[in-house]
């Protein structure tokens, strides 16, 4: 599989993973709540697209954990959530690593 079609997969799983972990969530309003689902889904979906084919010649593993945290931070910064998020990053962009390692080789 080429790294283009297993990033799309993994981004398409990744977010939407992300996106239902995210339903039962108590927020002030229903839109800030569709915002924050759309945000988590396009941010877990952009690390999912880009672990497989950036591997900055590192193990697929240690390139994944990198752009998991470092995609992650911003998110993390702004709602001032830090472990919740970058632990699903970094979880996230080890098992995309592992994947990764696993399909391309």
């Amino acid at each position: 599989m080429d790294v283009v079609s297993l990033g799309l997969i993994c981004g398409l799983v990744f977010g939407l993973f992300s996106s239902l972990i995210m339903i039962p969530m108590k927020v002030e309003s229903q839109r800030r709540k569709y915002e924050a689902i759309s945000s988590a889904f396009v941010d877990r979906f952009m690390i999912g697209l880009i672990v497989p084919s950036a591997t900055f010649g590192l193990d697929p593993l240690i390139s994944g954990l990198i752009i998991g945290i470092g995609l992650s931070l911003p998110s993390a910064i702004i709602t001032r959530a830090y472990a919740p998020i970058m632990v699903v990053g970094a979880v996230g962009g080890l098992i995309i690593g592992f994947v990764t390692k696993s399909v391309v080789g």
